[in-house]
């Protein structure tokens, strides 16, 4: 971003943080402006940028709300479920295989068995 202090990776000044540092302090930026950015540079491609808010301006993180527990609760269960044999497979389906291991791997249950 143009026209913010630029700070070189680990040489910004005390005060400011980005968004996963204010998470693990409770905070949230809460609509206030990007105060500046680091930059890491790297060999070959472009410089990874973060962006930093300060912390005095920051306001505590919003409690949720028992609907938002009990959606997150919802979408959780659904990730178990597998979409092949509709059962509930005891663990988050992996989205690299789309189903529970033992419908993605039917020869190999055989096997063991």
């Amino acid at each position: 971003m143009a026209g913010i202090p630029t700070y070189r990776w680990q040489f910004a000044p005390d005060g400011l943080a980005t968004r996963r540092q204010l998470r693990a302090l409770g905070l949230r930026p809460g609509g206030q402006d990007v105060a500046a950015q680091v930059e890491r540079p790297r060999r070959r491609r472009a410089p990874l940028v973060a962006y930093l808010y300060r912390i005095d301006a920051a306001k505590p993180v919003r409690p949720m709300s028992p609907a938002k527990w009990a959606a997150l609760g919802k979408a959780n269960v659904a990730r178990r479920i597998c979409p092949q044999c509709r059962a509930d497979a005891g663990y988050v389906i992996p989205v690299s295989l789309g189903m529970c291991v033992p419908c993605a791997y039917p020869d190999d249950e055989k096997r063991v068995a």
